[in-house]
């Protein structure tokens, strides 16, 4: 397994499918910006509206067959080895990109669009793939690196297929003749990328295709629907999709009418929006500890939000004229307002989409991992089909290109709100990262002990408040805690509890029933082959040694036996939220950033568990404490 995300480009099972994988958007956006930019500057010059609405039909066009085609390419990603599904593609790309190269020595516009819906269908079938081959190749703890390697990849070849797009066909008489020999050459290098890609087993051989694709986008929805969290997941991707192509068409316009620049500035306004969100795609893993921390995703959609907004305010011109080269443009101060926008409306997009792709291919099921995300990309193509036409008909209406995208920073934050609250994981694991990015610098030693499938009971020492949200942030796997029920009921945090299912639990002398109730939930959690996490000490320290573990531990594993993971944190006592002079939380903090340790040891089988045993183990990996 690579020890960071970088590691895996001098992989076999990763490199040469993200070279293809990245040579595959290239060529995507080399031909689309070429085609929208003899459009906007060549085609149509002086009429905003009727260059803005054939933008937005473009946009339409190449999406179009992800609603119509991506039912059947799921399936095929799941019934052939998916190393030669690739490769048969990207012999389909170089035909297709013959046929552009016909279109632009026509400067037909009518044909590049029959041309650009072929560009989509391709890419129609190598979607499911491009999300099913990565949970083959990449073990959990590598898919948000992998994921936002491929992100950062993706939107780095939109910005070199904008420049060589857009500034070719601008600026030089025969940029429509260099275009065409270049998406020739990315085509054939990308079939060759994908000669090197290593087997990838079918996952399932013997299924039969279903050709209808009405009945198999029902049934690709039936297979996200079973699980909650990635249907909701999908949705949020399917969202930002909305969000990216609406903001993104319209750019070219916004660029030429609302900045007043030339079409180098529109290739500015992207450069910052594509280094923002490979910036903000390669941060993933290191901000999420190379676990999928779907905290990320509401950080992001707050970003996304602001700077959307922000980026209408900064400038909301509509009838500016196209005089402004690179330089004239970066003189003014004010417009770097603008492409700071720009640069983190992409950073926070990153944190946004690379958890939600990780999250749903490690919760799918594994032999619907290419149908589900199939499925996805139908709900892609169908908002973004939504995105085009809700454009159209506001430039129709009268609303400038300024005006579109404040209503899309607005839409954005009603939907991620309406989102997350019907999943409020997303929120709860976004205020678990916050509260302990904020409070602590955590080093971890052995968190791969803990299992990724499975039942199995943790045991901790306990010495804050703040124990079990550490451990809820640094765990991959979704934990159900046992805790005192008036540290259940602590105020702000309890929100975190209820939403993470933690159980609450009284002292038999003090509520015999709850006791009663929180050991049937604890049963019931194991029995489902869930993760549950208890302090054995019954009680926070009040010295800063650790209590005698009750027997509760013992009672749980004897009526459910499951495995048991010793944990332990050091360097908490002092903190804010420990009991160190008096109560927890009563003085004035003395330090903010503590640096922590949270050891996990040795899984314990069932059999060998005792009070006793499990007391000296946790001490030993607490160690000494100063």
């Amino acid at each position: 397994m690579s020890s960071n995300q970088f590691d895996l480009l001098k992989q076999r099972r990763f490199l040469p499918f993200f070279v293809t994988q990245s040579l595959g958007a290239l060529n995507d956006n080399v031909f689309k910006n070429a085609l929208i930019t003899l459009i906007t500057f060549s085609v149509i010059s002086n009429d905003a509206a009727e260059s803005g609405l054939l933008v937005n039909l473009a946009a339409v066009i190449f999406i179009f067959p992800f609603f119509l085609f991506s039912g059947t390419a799921g399936q095929l990603a799941e019934k052939y080895q998916k190393h030669l599904s690739i490769q048969k593609i990207k012999l389909f790309e170089i035909v297709v990109m013959m046929l552009a190269c016909l279109g632009f020595f026509l400067q037909s516009v009518p044909f590049l669009l029959f041309v650009l819906f072929l560009m989509g269908l391709q890419s129609t079938l190598f979607g499911p793939i491009k999300y099913g081959i990565l949970p083959q190749h990449l073990h959990t703890k590598e898919l948000v690196g992998g994921n936002g390697l491929v992100e950062m990849g993706t939107f780095l070849a939109i910005l070199i297929g904008q420049i060589i797009g857009v500034e070719f066909v601008s600026r030089f008489e025969s940029g429509l003749i260099v275009v065409s020999g270049v998406v020739i050459l990315i085509a054939i290098f990308g079939y060759l990328a994908s000669r090197k890609i290593p087997y990838t087993p079918a996952v399932e051989p013997q299924l039969k295709v279903n050709w209808n694709p009405f009945t198999e986008t029902i049934k690709n929805f039936g297979f996200m629907r079973r699980n909650r969290v990635v249907f909701l997941s999908v949705l949020g991707i399917s969202w930002f999709w909305f969000f990216g192509a609406t903001i993104l068409t319209q750019l070219p316009n916004y660029a030429k009418h609302t900045l007043g620049g030339q079409a180098g500035v529109f290739t500015l306004l992207l450069t910052f929006f594509s280094l923002g969100i490979g910036i903000g795609s390669i941060l993933c893993e290191k901000m999420s500890g190379r676990k999928i921390e779907i905290g990320l995703v509401p950080f992001g959609a707050i970003g996304m939000t602001l700077f959307t907004v922000d980026l209408y305010f900064a400038n909301s011109t509509t009838d500016a004229l196209p005089l402004m080269t690179n330089l004239e443009f970066m003189r003014a101060w004010q417009n770097w307002r603008v492409l700071i926008d720009s640069a983190f409306i992409g950073l926070f997009s990153g944190f946004y989409i690379v958890p939600l792709y990780a999250l749903i291919q490690h919760r799918s099921e594994k032999h619907h991992v290419s149908r589900i995300i199939a499925g996805n990309n139908i709900l892609n193509a169908l908002f973004m089909v939504l995105s085009g036409i809700m454009a159209i008909t506001l430039i129709q209406t009268g609303f400038s290109i300024p005006e579109i995208i404040l209503i899309t920073g607005i839409l954005n934050a009603v939907i991620s709100l309406y989102i997350f609250s019907l999943v409020p994981e997303f929120l709860m694991r976004f205020l678990v990262w916050i509260f302990v990015n904020i409070f602590y610098r955590i080093k971890l030693r052995g968190l791969e002990k803990i299992p990724e499938e499975g039942a199995c009971v943790l045991v901790c020492n306990h010495v804050s408040f703040m124990d079990a949200l550490i451990i809820a942030g640094c765990c991959r796997r979704p934990v159900r805690f046992v805790m005192d029920h008036r540290i259940f009921k602590t105020p702000i945090i309890s929100f975190i509890f209820r939403t993470a299912k933690a159980i609450p639990i009284a002292p038999a002398k003090e509520n015999p029933e709850l006791m009663e109730k929180a050991f049937d939930q604890v049963a019931e959690y194991l029995e489902h082959g869930e993760v549950v996490c208890i302090f054995p000490e019954g009680r926070l320290t009040a010295t800063g040694e650790m209590n005698e573990f009750k027997p509760g531990i013992e009672r749980i594993i004897e009526r459910t036996p499951v495995p048991v993971v010793p944990m332990a944190l050091s360097g908490l006592w002092g903190s804010f939220f420990s009991r160190k002079d008096g109560p927890a939380m009563s003085s004035i903090p003395r330090r903010v950033r503590s640096k922590i340790k949270f050891s996990v040891g040795k899984l314990v089988q069932a059999q060998d568990v005792t009070a006793n045993s499990l007391h000296k183990i946790v001490a030993e990996l607490r160690g000494k404490q100063p």
